[in-house]
Formats: structure tokens, C-alpha cells, sequence
């Protein structure tokens, strides 16, 4: 079974707590205006990779890297409900937490069969469409103040009420081929500055 991806990381430290196996999924429903990887929208400019391979990699970056979860990003995650339900359950037989966002609502996932094995593994889903005149980065991981954390297990319920506490970073990465890559959540201000010719000449 494949999943159209963007990208995944082995291991990453801003996309949930503790260290995580990250997946960017690409095709996305929604498409929010302001959104901030818009790039993912399209299915058709992704790449498709067999679920056995990517449980493979979280395996490998589970004994390399003691990461303690895998996170879903997009895209939509749950424009691929069924297939990413599959992969989680994999996971979670490894003993890793599942997080994953959703630009739909937590009631309207609910109310959709495709999305229930998903659901039923997630320990945390945060939800909600980003909103452009919303925004908000005061809370780890989302991007505007509407978006809503639903703690569905125990696994990070201690982190309800000290959300505040845990601050946004980014992560950027050179590779051997010049390729630069950034994840995290930052203002569009603070990325046009970190790239700015003038930042670089400093």
C-alpha cells in the first residue's frame, strides 16, 4: 500500500514532543490561504513510497535514534486516512506515539469511516484549518489561534496545560549538495530575515 509523500524526516525535535519520525504528506483538500507549504497541495507532485518501506525507516531511526514517536503533517494527513491508519497502527506495535494534524475539524473527522483507524491510534490530533488574520505562534506546532490540540490518550496529556511553556523552534539542515531544508514553525518575518542577503553577508 503507497502513500504520496512530500518528504519524511528520520528524526526531528520541532514537530511534537521529544524526537520524532516526521511525515509531510502531500495532496491537500483544504488549502488554506497563508498557508506556509503550499507546495504540498498538489498529490501529483509527490512521490509515492510503500508503507512497509517507511515502517522500515521508522524502525531504523527508532534503534539509531531513540525517537519516541511519528508525526503527520501535509498536506492533509487525513486526505489519506486509511493508508496512514495502517502505517500507525505498524507503529504503534513498535511502541511509538502517534501525533497528527488535521486541517479539518476533530467532529468531522469522526463522522468519516475512512478515518477511524487513525483516530483510534492517535495520542494526539491537532485540528482546525490555519486562518491568515489568526495567526498565532505563542503555542508550540500550530499556526493559528483557532487550531485545537485534542489529547486523545494519556501519552501527553501532562503537556495540556503548560502549552505555552514549550516554545516554537526551527530546524534547518545543509545537505552535501548545497540543498537547504527548514521545518518548525516561524513568522514569515523571521524566514525573510534568516535569508536575507544582509543576514548571510553578517
Amino acid at each position: 500500500m503507497d502513500l504520496f509523500i512530500h518528504r519524511y524526516l528520520p528524526v526531528t525535535t520541532v514537530e511534537g514532543p521529544g524526537k520524532r519520525f516526521c511525515i509531510w504528506v502531500q495532496g491537500c483538500s483544504i488549502r488554506c490561504e497563508g498557508c506556509g507549504v503550499p507546495w504540498t497541495w498538489n498529490k501529483e507532485k509527490g512521490r509515492a513510497i510503500s508503507i512497509e518501506q517507511l515502517f522500515t525507516e521508522i524502525k531504523k531511526s527508532k534503534q539509531e535514534n531513540g525517537i519516541e514517536g511519528v508525526t503527520f503533517l501535509g498536506g492533509e494527513p487525513f486526505d489519506q486516512a486509511m493508508t496512514l491508519g495502517k502505517l500507525a497502527m505498524m507503529a504503534k506495535d513498535l511502541g511509538l506515539t502517534v501525533m497528527t494534524f488535521s486541517g479539518y475539524l476533530y467532529e468531522d473527522l469522526q463522522k468519516r469511516d475512512e478515518c477511524q483507524d487513525l483516530l483510534a491510534v492517535a495520542d494526539l490530533l491537532i485540528d482546525g484549518p490555519f486562518v491568515k488574520s489568526k495567526l498565532d505562534l505563542k503555542r508550540p506546532w500550530v499556526g493559528s489561534s483557532n487550531q485545537r490540540y485534542h489529547f486523545l490518550t494519556s501519552a501527553y496529556k501532562h503537556l495540556e496545560n503548560n502549552l505555552e511553556s514549550i516554545g516554537n523552534k526551527l530546524e534547518i539542515r545543509i545537505y552535501d549538495d548545497g540543498t537547504v531544508s527548514i521545518n518548525g514553525m516561524a513568522t514569515q518575518q523571521t524566514l525573510s530575515e534568516l535569508f536575507s542577503k544582509d543576514e548571510f553577508r553578517n
